[in-house]
């Protein structure tokens, strides 16, 4: 009887430390960071990072900042952002546009790189996790080569709803929270569908069920066609191509200046003109100067993306942030071989195969579900003009006419609510903003979000 008893003992110990082993990856997944090399003192906020595993067996590890709220953060808002690209670090959401630290460039060299506050951070009034989406992107990594190289939008898609459910079940206190699905650019063509299958998992009864209130999307990369399309029209009103070049164009090409038959040759030749006018223009602000980042002597907003390349890959920092050893070995804020270009065919490592989001809208329009679309109106990668027409497309009724919305009395951008049954979207602009709007009007961008969110939810500070 001894003897049964003791097996049963050894039995149970080593049930319990397959168990541990099993659980050691999961639990030692996310850690706070308390200290930040280039920033002194202990952090004013709380950060967490960490890995989720995604996909069949988890072989895709997607690396996470996780900002609380500085004001109340188990009950404001959560946000999922995804940054641009794709292919784009969430570095620079976190440290140049809406974090609560930036890289500080007047008194930091490219050898001692500098962090200061940032006073127009969005983690002010809610709860930010910045991603590394997808694979291959910022320190997100895969555990084997064929799952870095088979990704896509759609794979995107599936990672992000994956990645948001498994986040919070390992973070129960933060499931009823109010939840966005948020982000910038291409993510226009992706953040629809992942907030559609929220929806679709809430009404199979999935659990957990999420607290889905809606999403925000910066400059929205929303169809392949009419976004690269409206550049020509963007580019008339901006004063960039005058009548003579513009009228032309318009008739011969029948408003249709992208994907043009090879045989309309009026079309391509009134087209000729146009190009050469724009082929110097810095498309994700008008007004800066085209920046070539290879030249050492040229200082443009780009070329400042540098210093994240260098202050990721210090040692010191990647033990402050609790990188995987051995998992990523050089840092790169933007991966090439994933990023979009307009014309660029897809590579072995990514195929750009969502041409269009809209379908997802008008699937949305039919949910309790609220939308904020924001366009910087000298941005043209993605220009103003092609939002509104698609905006217009799906038919929504007008809650609130065009106006002007104001910053201590002074016109900060223009904006117009739509609404149709328990849906609603707000479209607003920002005065003087380009592409990625916080860098070129910190206060603006977050006070436009504020406002949105506070009026969705009772937050209180």
């Amino acid at each position: 009887m001894m003897e049964s008893k003791s097996k049963m003992r050894i039995s149970l110990i080593i049930l319990v430390l397959i168990v541990q082993v099993h659980m050691l990856p999961f639990s030692q997944s996310k850690s706070i960071v308390k200290h930040l090399p280039g920033f002194l003192g202990d952090l004013p906020f709380t950060l967490e990072t960490g890995y989720v595993g995604v996909g069949k067996e988890e072989k895709v590890e997607l690396f996470y900042y996780f900002v609380e709220s500085q004001r109340n953060p188990h009950q404001d808002p959560l946000l999922l952002y995804l940054t641009g690209g794709p292919g784009t670090s969430a570095i620079l959401p976190l440290f140049y546009q809406i974090g609560p630290l930036n890289f500080e460039y007047t008194n930091a060299t490219r050898s001692d790189v500098k962090l200061e506050v940032n006073p127009y951070s969005w983690t002010k009034t809610a709860n930010i996790i910045f991603i590394d989406l997808p694979v291959g992107t910022g320190f997100s990594y895969a555990k084997r080569w064929e799952s870095s190289k088979k990704n896509s939008d759609s794979l995107v898609v599936t990672h992000a709803y994956e990645f948001i459910r498994k986040w919070l079940m390992d973070h129960p206190t933060f499931l009823n929270n109010p939840l966005y699905i948020t982000g910038i650019s291409y993510m226009g063509l992706i953040i629809p569908r992942v907030v559609s299958n929220i929806y679709d998992g809430i009404e199979r009864g999935v659990r957990p069920e999420l607290k889905i209130k809606g999403f925000l999307i910066v400059n929205p990369h929303t169809d392949k066609f009419i976004d690269f399309n409206s550049r020509t029209e963007f580019a008339y009103r901006a004063g960039l191509i005058e009548d003579e070049l513009y009228e032309p164009a318009k008739e011969h090409c029948g408003g249709k200046y992208i994907y043009v038959d090879p045989n309309n040759t009026l079309c391509l030749d009134s087209l000729r003109p146009i190009k050469e006018c724009l082929d110097r223009i810095n498309v994700v602000y008008i007004l800066d100067p085209l920046c070539n980042r290879q030249d050492p002597k040229q200082t443009c907003r780009e070329s400042i993306y540098s210093y994240s390349n260098i202050w990721a890959n210090m040692k010191s920092v990647r033990q402050a942030l609790n990188i995987r050893e051995g998992t990523v070995n050089q840092f790169q804020v933007s991966n090439a071989n994933i990023s979009s270009l307009f014309g660029r065919p897809d590579t072995i490592y990514y195929s750009h195969d969502i041409f269009s989001s809209l379908a997802y809208y008008k699937k949305l329009v039919t949910k309790n579900c609220h939308a904020l679309i924001i366009n910087g109106d000298h941005d043209m990668t993605f220009p103003y003009m092609g939002t509104k027409q698609w905006i217009n497309s799906l038919k929504l009724g007008v809650q609130s006419p065009w106006k002007p919305w104001f910053i201590r009395t002074q016109v900060a951008g223009y904006e117009k609510t739509y609404s149709e049954a328990k849906f609603s979207l707000k479209y607003a602009t920002i005065k003087g903003a380009g592409h990625s709007v916080a860098i070129y009007k910190p206060e603006e961008s977050m006070v436009i979000v504020e406002t949105w969110l506070a009026s969705h939810n009772s937050s209180t500070s």
